[in-house]
């Protein structure tokens, strides 16, 4: 008995399932009733066993079993199984027909496990769970999952998860596997009491992803090195699986123990995996849908991009109502209220709690979180069209402070000024954030090439020291560049490099074609060239997004893949050469993986928070190492429409429209959530435990990545909203799509 779709067959025979493709098994699972029972003395007992009976019906195939713990609870197991789209679903139905005697039994838990053929060692594949696991995870903080491959579990709650799945590539032959939640269907569980290690709740609807291959016994340590006891499990080994756990187990670990801790002694690095059980009640059953699907992808990357677009078909939040003309609007009103003079500079606090807007300390930082240059770019921008004298004068104020004193003896922009102090602050300078700031000191001093544009321009102000200090830090950027084209992550106050990751390389490209473009030196062309053909082999083949928060470790990050469509693309515009329109779209599919585009409830503690009334989906997780999000993909709707206007593929449509409008759920565009100042949000938050647990505060970035799309989206297609730029001729925008490199090139 078998299901059929496209080239794969899933097969019933001897209880079990297995995966056939043209007569091979590429999976299998003998005993595919998993259950966790959580016992008297707090342990996790693991039961397996065949279906007992497999039928047809109308479609569907219908596996049902029995399975009786060690203590003598038992369980019937009904998996239905059913074509979907492109792969096939299971919905599982758990059920208590018996309680054990004496409350020796406690909770339980299910699994549904698939087990590849073609290898069971760990590294003979790679992974892709979205914001959680690319590749091998090279790239990611000792302690978090998949640094060390050789662990028994691999588990995570799904709601940890951008879309709740995970993918394995068998390296070798390209075949694949996903498991993902089927629908976005997550319930509120019970909010009084916080889940722990051992939790019993019947309300709880989280699964987990992930895989295991958990040994026969575990070996517990008095301390580091010395063994006291090997403690058997009820099972033999299982072969390497690909997982989904529900209710959901969460962590990481292998067979040294301390008190069900992990302890390495070679990497001094504590682990641990958290269980939650539903109750062994008679009559209590629990039910959920697991979605599989196949395919062959000798190329990680593509793999990534199709399973992750399959879940998302099914799962993606509707997208949200969000007036992206008032948002724009409001959000400049914001910044010009925001920007003021503090003792002897112009600037913009760098932090402000809300909901009543106060600032708690004000320090200037030149690009990543601060955007000062950026602000006060649009500032200007701002004044210019909507004939604002005000946020004219304090734009311009601004990055006039940077130009004047803003270049460091070596060349280089400095990135901390402490007003207060009135002087700058020591912080190495990161290519990120140097490129941040310098691009947006360039289209302020482009806004003054043309002083027929506003009435505030001076058209007998000198601008020498605006162009000047472009120009020095253009030829300090030459000058370190590395002879392969890269450059170092951050440099110290003597330009020598801080690290040797090269992963932000790309950063700085977009800067320096566009002022080539306006100077016509060919060292700054030569200097963008040499950089893309070394991020095209290393950073886009590689996967190799990292190091773009200038607050983190140098790990697997979002805001390094956003710099890379920007830089790609520009790279593009500027060679026409596909190889770089390829790597935008590898870098855009990557970064589109971090977003929350499903969502689920979460409540606030917070009397005043969007969260409140609106969904989780737009948010996007940050970096490896932690489950913290933000409003950072917001800066990506017009990259993205843009990679739409070049292909025409409507996935990046969707996705553009989706980041123009689903980030801002945490925005109080209008004014009707209640924040002091309409068009403040907030900044990283965690709520993957269905509670928020926000910073609740705001900081300059927030808002300068809702405004910079949107500038830059009029600038190019005439309007804010991407549904009125669809209305113009394909033809139209495909012209205005090819010229946004026109206003450098004077």
């Amino acid at each position: 008995m078998k299901l059929t779709n496209n080239d794969y067959s899933l097969v019933f025979e001897n209880g079990g399932i297995l995966v056939e493709k043209e007569g091979k098994t590429l999976y299998t699972n003998n005993k595919p009733i998993y259950i966790f029972v959580l016992d008297y003395l707090c342990m996790a007992m693991f039961y397996d066993a065949p279906y007992e009976s497999v039928t047809e019906d109308g479609g569907k195939i219908v596996a049902t079993g029995t399975l009786i713990s060690g203590l003598g609870s038992v369980f019937s197991v009904t998996d239905e199984y059913a074509l979907s789209d492109e792969g096939f679903f299971v919905s599982r139905r758990v059920t208590v027909l018996k309680k054990a005697d004496d409350e020796l039994e406690r909770g339980f838990a299910s699994k549904f496990t698939l087990r590849p053929e073609l290898s069971s060692n760990t590294h003979d594949f790679n992974y892709f769970s979205p914001g959680v696991w690319y590749r091998q995870n090279e790239h990611v903080p000792a302690h978090f999952m998949g640094a060390d491959l050789d662990a028994e579990y691999f588990h995570w709650q799904e709601t940890r998860c951008s879309l709740p799945m995970f993918a394995m590539q068998h390296i070798a032959s390209g075949e694949s596997v996903s498991l993902s939640r089927y629908a976005s269907d997550v319930r509120l569980r019970n909010m009084n009491r916080d889940p722990y290690n051992n939790y019993v709740d019947p309300t709880y609807d989280i699964g987990a992803v992930g895989m295991s291959q958990p040994k026969n016994s575990c070996v517990y340590y008095d301390d580091l090195n010395t063994t006291v006891t090997r403690v058997p499990l009820p099972r033999e080994n299982d072969p390497l699986g690909i997982d989904y756990v529900y209710p959901a187990d969460n962590g990481e670990t292998d067979k040294r123990m301390v008190h069900g801790i992990e302890m390495n002694p070679a990497r001094h690095v504590i682990k641990r995996l958290d269980r939650i059980f539903h109750p062994i009640e008679e009559g209590f059953s629990d039910n959920y849908r697991v979605q599989m699907d196949f395919g062959c992808f000798l190329d990680f990357n593509v793999m990534m991009k199709i399973f992750f677009r399959r879940a998302n078909k099914r799962l993606q939040d509707r997208i949200a109502d969000t007036d992206c003309s008032l948002l724009f609007v409001n959000s400049l009103k914001l910044l010009k209220i925001k920007t003021r003079k503090f003792n002897n500079s112009y600037g913009i606090p760098f932090l402000s709690y809300l909901p009543d807007a106060q600032d708690q300390n004000v320090d200037y930082q030149y690009g990543f979180v601060g955007q000062q240059p950026g602000i006060g770019y649009q500032l200007m921008r701002y004044a210019m069209q909507y004939n604002d004298p005000e946020a004219f004068e304090k734009g311009h104020e601004v990055v006039d402070f940077w130009c004047r004193r803003g270049s460091s003896d070596i060349g280089a922009p400095y990135i901390w000024f402490n007003p207060p102090l009135d002087e700058f602050q020591y912080e190495p300078y990161w290519t990120r954030m140097l490129g941040d700031g310098l691009e947006n000191v360039l289209d302020a001093y482009m806004l003054l090439m043309d002083p027929e544009k506003s009435p505030y321009i001076d058209k007998n102000e000198d601008r020498s020291h605006w162009f000047n200090y472009l120009k020095r830090a253009a030829d300090w950027v030459v000058k370190v560049q590395n002879e392969d084209g890269s450059f170092y992550r951050s440099y110290d106050a003597e330009g020598n490099k801080c690290m040797d990751s090269k992963a932000n390389t790309i950063a700085i490209v977009r800067f320096l074609i566009r002022f080539y473009l306006l100077t016509k030196n060919e060292a700054y062309k030569e200097a963008a060239l040499k950089a893309g053909e070394w991020c095209y082999e290393h950073t886009y083949k590689e996967t190799e997004y990292r190091g773009g928060t200038c607050d983190n470790s140098d790990v697997q990050d979002k805001e390094s893949a956003i710099y890379a469509v920007f830089g790609f693309l520009a790279l593009y515009d500027f060679t026409k050469d596909p190889r770089y329109l390829e790597a935008a779209q590898g870098a855009a599919d990557y970064v589109i993986t971090w977003t929350y585009m499903w969502a689920y409830p979460v409540i606030t503690h917070h009397e005043i928070h969007p969260f409140n009334t609106r969904t989780i989906s737009g948010q996007s997780l940050i970096a490896t190492g932690h489950s913290a999000a933000d409003v950072y993909m917001a800066a990506c709707s017009y990259v993205f429409y843009r990679i739409y206007v070049y292909t025409e593929d409507p996935e990046y449509l969707n996705m553009a429209l989706f980041l123009s409008k689903n980030p801002q759920q945490c925005n109080d565009v209008d004014g009707s959530i209640g924040y002091a100042i309409p068009g403040l949000n907030h900044e990283a938050c965690f709520f993957y435990d269905q509670v928020l647990m926000s910073q609740y505060h705001w900081l300059p970035w927030c808002t300068y990545v809702v405004v910079d799309p949107l500038s830059c989206m009029a600038d190019t297609f005439g309007t804010y909203e991407i549904r009125e730029a669809e209305k113009l001729p394909m033809e139209e925008r495909k012209r205005m799509n090819a010229s946004v490199l026109d206003k450098y090139n004077v």
